[in-house]
């Protein structure tokens, strides 16, 4: 009996050894830096395991204990935690640094740019062309895309804001159309709610038509609001709006880069030289600059401005005034 408790405490003994040079040693293991000598991706698909990611690791060369890594999750009870995604790994990272990221998920953020006075055509083919965006939309027509991202009846031009878009690879195109769409309505009810008083706009969608108009009639920062004070009282007085983009827009596909007497003639709702008051949709994506500008319009009497030729124009309170201002900058 006594023979026998020795061995038995020499066992355990030996076990107790055993088990601390094994966590001991995995710990030193998941503690080097991985063999990973510049950045790389790492891909987690959807339905893979942590042991699944520590073999992919060893079959890369970078980490050759896999059964520590797995033994390491399990340990922090996170074994069933990994985020599907890309991961960069930079040199300098372990196996330990590596399991913390992605439980976290700090995928890879791809981005998209959707730019101002971009067309819906525009954005749908940038979505198109992005290879990170996963592409589930059935069709292209702008009512049935805006059915399928949750919002059947609305019109698509212009319904989406312009900005940096960053996100993880696989994000499908109803998701980020979404989020383009809703980012969209948080500004612009951001701004309808400070808006000036007195404007001739019913809702804040005939906001949003102005402000795409003005989006595409100038780039220049400091005129979006002298530009909107004359849209505006041009309004308020009945008058025509009388602007180009609008024109262009109605021309489509047929417009060559010049506007002839018979374009502004064109019978479309969106010719605002043949039609009284606002485009029946707006026509670009607006940013919050054009936005703030329709709703917070400089005040004054001019009524009519012309381009000068440098990205800038001159505006005009009379009609005898505006005509001299088009021979000298226009006719020339």
């Amino acid at each position: 009996m006594k023979k026998l408790l020795i061995f038995f405490g020499f066992l355990v003994l030996f076990m107790g050894l055993g088990g601390w040079w094994l966590y001991q040693d995995m710990q030193k293991q998941l503690n080097m830096p991985l063999d990973v000598h510049s950045p790389e991706i790492l891909s987690i698909e959807s339905g893979m395991s942590l042991l699944a990611v520590a073999d992919d690791l060893k079959d890369k060369g970078w980490f050759d204990y896999p059964v520590y890594l797995q033994l390491e999750g399990q340990r922090q009870g996170v074994a069933g935690s990994i985020k599907t995604g890309e991961y960069l790994v930079e040199p300098g990272a372990t196996a330990l640094s590596l399991l913390e990221m992605v439980v976290s998920g700090k995928v890879i953020q791809h981005a998209l740019t959707l730019v101002e006075g971009w067309t819906f055509k525009q954005i749908m083919a940038a979505l198109h062309g992005n290879q990170f965006i996963k592409k589930t939309l059935k069709s292209t027509n702008p009512k049935r895309v805006m059915a399928e991202i949750g919002y059947p009846g609305y019109f698509a031009e212009g319904r989406f804001f312009p900005d940096t878009y960053y996100f993880p690879v696989g994000t499908t195109d109803v998701d980020f159309l979404r989020r383009a769409f809703n980012r969209l309505e948080t500004v612009l009810k951001e701004e309808w709610d400070r808006r000036a008083l007195d404007l001739p706009y019913q809702s804040p969608y005939e906001a949003l038509i102005m402000a795409s108009v003005i989006e595409k009639e100038t780039a220049t920062a400091d005129e979006r609001e002298k530009i909107a004070g004359v849209f505006v009282r041009r309004l308020k007085k009945n008058m025509k709006l009388q602007a180009d983009p609008t024109v262009i827009y109605a021309l489509g596909e047929s417009y060559d880069g010049n506007i002839r007497r018979k374009d502004l003639a064109l019978d479309s709702p969106f010719n605002t030289y043949r039609y009284k008051g606002l485009p029946p949709t707006p026509i670009a994506a607006v940013g919050r600059a054009s936005i703030h500008a329709a709703l917070q319009p400089e005040q004054g009497t001019s009524l009519y401005f012309v381009a000068m030729g440098d990205g800038r124009h001159h505006f005009s309170t009379t009609l005898k005034e505006h005509n001299r201002a088009v021979q000298k900058y226009q006719l020339r």
